[in-house]
């Protein structure tokens, strides 16, 4: 296979998850949960990110959530949406290649821990906002974390096992 070819089938399995991505967005941004915690969410948008992190590797799952970051800010939020998630992000994928590449963790306890992280990320985001005692919503959140990390990972989990062959049958080892 040229290399032509791989760009092109990175591109399209780019643009299928962030598609997918951006509809979990969607569906969450209208779902009417409330825990009695501002902002806490299932993280459905997050089986995407296990997904690739899973299926694809590190970067493509970085870039992949940075456009959807922007993307579902830009229609479902607004630019104070978009700093949170994007320090959600920078701390909940660190925590989770990390944890993926230890080889110690299962899906279950790298969303788990993602989602920890996630909840820490935009604390900290909120902390520099609004220089209030946010962190003091921390115990709450990171049950939470764990809470819709479990349930990510068993989503993600069930995922990965059922599309991983039609990803290598379709998109083959494009990405190593």
């Amino acid at each position: 296979m040229n290399n032509r070819s791989d760009i092109t089938k990175k591109t399209v399995f780019c643009a299928l998850t962030l598609a997918a991505g951006l509809v979990l967005s969607y569906i969450e941004s209208v779902l009417p949960i409330n825990i009695g915690i501002p902002g806490a969410k299932i993280g459905l948008p997050n089986i995407v990110t296990l997904l690739l992190l899973y299926s694809c590797g590190a970067v493509p799952a970085l870039i992949v959530n940075i456009m959807r970051i922007l993307l579902s800010g830009f229609m479902f939020g607004n630019l104070f949406s978009i700093l949170y998630s994007a320090f959600g992000l920078s701390f909940s994928m660190t925590a989770m290649v990390l944890l993926k590449k230890s080889g110690h963790f299962s899906i279950f306890g790298v969303s788990c821990i993602g989602g920890v992280m996630h909840n820490v990320g935009q604390l900290a985001a909120a902390a520099i906002v609004t220089n209030s005692y946010v962190f003091l919503y921390l115990p709450v959140l990171m049950l939470s974390g764990i809470l819709s990390g479990l349930f990510v990972g068993a989503l993600g989990a069930e995922l990965l096992k059922r599309l991983s062959p039609v990803i290598k049958k379709q998109f083959g080892n494009i990405w190593n």
